[in-house]
């Protein structure tokens, strides 16, 4: 999200915008400006780039992402700026890379000891979350997401769930947990069929161990239908919403 919304603005200030995201979804590809040019890896990213900001999650995948081999990449006289998280670039790489002047500057906001008495380093308070406008808009966030899990069984930002939204196409929903194993989508769909209730949409999302099936009903659902879909083995919860 916060990635979109540099690179957005970076168009807005007439830069020529590189971006390279090979997990994006549907919905930050719609708020993603059409002027943003896809890099072919990140060694492509790096190599034309005159200055790299990153919006990563600290995962192995991710952990010195940005390091020497990469930096050696970028044009001399190259910035680096990192609002993410500390070890997604490696700190010493980049010093010895401010110090033969390869990098003309880092700007981030994790002041270690060696980042914030170097000259080329800006280094800023870790605060950006802590703001009353980032507050008031986390607390909208939330009632926003809970809303919409509570009314339509939608589930979005989970750390544990797969991400799962469906628009309504019917009053009649159920949202249903479950293991993650083979048959399951099956058997729902089967309980459903032997007591006459038809399937308008269907949404399936899984996630490890966990899978969340949401589907729109073309009539009602009776009370002992619902039992029976909770009786299923693997079936974690059922509700109608």
């Amino acid at each position: 999200a916060i990635g979109v919304e540099v690179a957005n603005a970076a168009l807005g200030l007439r830069m020529k915008v590189l971006g390279y995201d090979p997990q994006i979804t549907v919905q930050r590809a719609w708020q993603l400006s059409s002027g943003v040019e896809q890099a072919l890896s990140l060694d492509d990213l790096f190599a034309r780039s005159d200055m790299i900001s990153v919006h990563v999650p600290l995962v192995d995948a991710t952990r010195a992402l940005v390091n020497e081999a990469r930096i050696r990449l970028m044009p001399k006289g190259a910035i680096v700026l990192n609002f993410a998280r500390a070890p997604i670039v490696d700190e010493a790489a980049v010093l010895a890379a401010l110090d033969r002047g390869h990098l003309a500057a880092y700007i981030c906001d994790f002041p270690t000891r060696a980042c914030k008495d170097h000259p080329k380093v800006v280094a800023l308070p870790h605060l950006g979350a802590s703001t009353g406008e980032a507050e008031e808009n986390c607390a909208i966030m939330v009632a926003d997401t809970l809303r919409d899990f509570l009314e339509n069984g939608n589930v979005r930002n989970a750390v544990n769930f797969p991400e799962a939204v469906m628009p309504r196409t019917g009053g009649n929903r159920i949202a249903i947990a479950n293991d993650n194993v083979p048959n399951m989508v099956g058997q729902i769909s089967t309980c459903l069929a032997a007591s006459g209730i038809n399937i308008a949409d269907l949404l399936n999302k899984s996630r490890g161990e966990l899978a969340y099936t949401i589907i729109d009903l073309d009539g009602p659902l009776p009370p002992p239908v619902l039992a029976q879909l909770r009786a299923i083995p693997g079936v974690l919860a059922a509700r109608l919403v």
